[in-house]
């Protein structure tokens, strides 16, 4: 099974998608986005999953910062895996 990983070392590299939305890559793939929801800044990560709310947007971002990249599996293995998972079929006559 192919995974990719990155290092903890590589920085984040930020952009503003909209006026209240901060996407964040890493070595070019979607790392996690901070939205500012009207009293609070909240960080989730590359995953969807919510790391927090937080006063600053500073704080929201290194809080994504904190955070590792996880592996992904590759989508050949995802598919052989859902593949397998099927029931089998009849043949037809």
């Amino acid at each position: 099974m192919s995974t990719t990983i990155f290092s903890p070392s590589d920085p984040l590299t930020w952009k503003q998608a909209d006026t209240d939305v901060h996407v964040a890559t890493r070595a070019g793939e979607f790392a996690g986005f901070v939205e500012f929801d009207g009293s609070a800044h909240l960080a989730r990560d590359q995953r969807g999953t919510e790391l927090g709310s937080f006063e600053s947007l500073d704080a929201a971002r290194a809080a994504l910062e904190r955070t590792r990249a996880t592996p992904h599996p590759s989508t050949l293995a995802v598919r052989l895996r859902r593949a397998f998972m099927r029931r089998p079929r009849r043949a037809r006559a």
